[in-house]
């Protein structure tokens, strides 16, 4: 993976710096999708999965998980000279909720990961953001062997507002992390460029 570096001519201006947030259910790529773009090496923290989560972290469907995020992850991309966007991923299970509200705190947005084998996982995170007007994207993260269902069918299975975007997206992939963060800051954009001229 390359990574950029920091250094800035001097007297030259800093980058705008953007937060945004990954955010989705228990084990559904968040920490993947933070790692396969950040240009510095992401700060994951991940403890292993223990007995004593049996009965409380649900692992049907992703059964070969053997870590999970306990805080954060956090990593960063330069998309321009003067762009920079910081990302946060949050924890999936609702035990480590109370570290959202922290998290949130100057977000322009946040992508919702969603796998369609467990789709209602991702309902916490639609209704947090939701609630607190936030603009969020859905990216459907294309497992190996899951169905694939149209953007339209997993809108409505969402019961998302009609402008809330919708997108496929393969976590591993930096391009298609890119695309899905590029379609959320367009997004959030565009709700702020309307908030203000209403």
């Amino acid at each position: 993976m390359d990574y950029g570096h920091s250094e800035r001519p001097p007297g030259a201006a800093l980058p705008t710096a953007i937060k945004i947030l990954i955010a989705g259910g228990f084990g559904v790529g968040k920490t993947t999708m933070v790692g396969a773009v950040s240009e510095t090496r992401p700060l994951r923290t991940e403890e292993v999965l223990t007995e004593s989560g049996v009965g409380i972290d649900d692992l049907a469907g992703i059964e070969a998980k053997r870590t999970t995020t306990v805080a954060m992850d956090f990593g960063r991309i330069t998309i321009s000279d003067d762009l920079v966007l910081y990302l946060f991923g949050t924890p999936g299970q609702d035990r480590f909720w109370f570290v959202w509200d922290e998290l949130a705190l100057g977000a322009i947005g946040a992508v919702v990961l969603a796998d369609t084998r467990r789709l209602a996982d991702c309902f916490p995170s639609i209704d947090y953001f939701e609630g607190r007007g936030t603009p969020f994207v859905v990216a459907v993260n294309c497992f190996e062997g899951a169905r694939r269902y149209r953007l339209d069918e997993v809108q409505a299975a969402l019961n998302l507002d009609p402008e809330v975007p919708v997108l496929l997206c393969d976590a591993r992939q930096r391009e298609s992390v890119k695309q899905a963060l590029i379609m959320l800051v367009e997004h959030a954009m565009k709700i702020r460029e309307a908030r203000r001229a209403g």
